[in-house]
């Protein structure tokens, strides 16, 4: 059987450079960096090296990222102590953020009474800029949390903008970029990011690791107390393995960026013009048929289905050997429909099936040509 993997924006298969990369740091580098003796030593002189090397990325100071476990940890600390430290009262967010930030937000607004504001969406789920100078015009202190990339229908936000409402009105902007770092250039010294959330498996790299960036004297505190690892913003024994691992993926992502990206683009391109063509009715979730408002990495397909065959689409994929997901893989074996579809489709359109694709280097045309047969197959059928 054919074996196609198509969920790349849950997660990435490793380059063979960053396994190699990985399996040498396992061998010869296992000591721990906070050890003072010669074997701790060259572990954090690869971990310092690494911290460098990811900030000469984004223009920023390597005092400014901190490593963490992946890009939950790194929401979670940003928005917690901007509530907890930095006098915040108000979270303006959306409602297809990631449930790394929705979950926390509500969490934060449990614990700490602060106020939970949604910025209004058009009809492809893309932010209401007019709506968010009103909500921030109104605002105490606020922090605004809006992701860089949809994961699940590939929006791309105008971080450049909301950055400059952001310090026009004297709020923090904190962004999930998980799905947008190593697919897209962000310069951080340019941009009014305060902080921002990375995750090595997106990528090409590891799982287990991620980064946050942090802005210069932000005051932000800690989430996680113990030791003085990262200058006190992440206590806890570095993985000096994944790190590495990270830096490799993310050297090999932005060498090989303007090639890869142009390759992924064209399979992005492809897969709509073939849908169209073989499945009539079908149509694309958010703005994700159009490039320019959209990741290339993605696609969100709604296909003409009849309610009752629509639980079955999945299943049947998958015995086909195709990898593809109905939305976020943190909320796989939930019953639950998409937060971010039933944002901004009717009842009507839920009822039928939309499922997403994403797409790496990896992946063929001819991959795509099975994918659509089967897809032909199963709605004719």
């Amino acid at each position: 059987m054919k074996q196609v993997y198509l969920d790349n924006a849950a997660t990435t298969a490793l380059r063979p450079e960053v396994i190699e990369r990985i399996t040498e740091v396992l061998r010869n580098n296992f000591g721990n960096a906070s050890s003072t003796h010669s074997f701790g030593r060259s572990s954090k002189a690869l971990l310092e090296q690494c911290r460098k090397n990811i900030a000469s990325y984004f223009n920023v100071s390597a005092s400014e990222i901190v490593f963490t476990s992946g890009g939950t940890e790194a929401d979670n600390l940003a928005l917690r102590s901007a509530v907890r430290d930095l006098g915040v009262t108000e979270i303006i967010t959306s409602r297809i953020e990631h449930h790394a930030v929705l979950h926390t937000a509500e969490q934060l607004q449990s614990e700490y009474g602060v106020k939970l504001s949604f910025v209004n969406l058009d009809s492809c789920g893309l932010i209401d800029y007019n709506h968010l100078e009103a909500l921030l015009t109104s605002a105490d202190k606020a922090v605004v949390s809006l992701m860089h990339i949809n994961n699940e229908i590939g929006n791309i936000l105008d971080v450049e903008h909301v950055g400059e409402l952001c310090q026009n009105h004297d709020a923090l902007f904190h962004t999930d970029a998980v799905q947008s770092i190593g697919h897209y250039k962000i310069d951080l010294h340019a941009i009014r990011i305060d902080f921002l959330a990375a995750s090595a498996h997106k990528f090409h790299g590891p799982k287990g690791v991620g980064f946050c960036y942090i802005r210069k004297e932000s005051g932000l505190k800690p989430l996680i107390f113990g030791g003085e690892q990262e200058r006190g913003y992440r206590a806890g024994t570095e993985a000096i393995h994944n790190i590495v691992g990270m830096d490799e993926a993310l050297k090999i992502a932005y060498t090989n960026l303007d090639d890869e990206k142009a390759y992924v683009s064209e399979l992005k391109t492809y897969f709509i013009q073939q849908l169209k063509k073989h499945i009539p009715g079908v149509c694309f979730n958010g703005g994700c048929e159009d490039q320019g408002n959209s990741t290339y990495t993605l696609v969100n397909v709604w296909l003409p289905i009849a309610p009752e065959k629509a639980p079955m689409l999945q299943f049947q994929l998958d015995l086909k050997g195709i990898a593809c997901s109905k939305g976020s893989a943190c909320q796989s074996g939930s019953n639950q429909q998409s937060h971010v579809l039933s944002a901004i489709l009717d009842e009507e359109q839920l009822n039928q099936p939309s499922v997403r694709f994403s797409f790496s280097i990896f992946n063929t045309k001819d991959e795509l040509d099975y994918v659509v047969d089967v897809l032909k197959d199963f709605v004719s059928s």
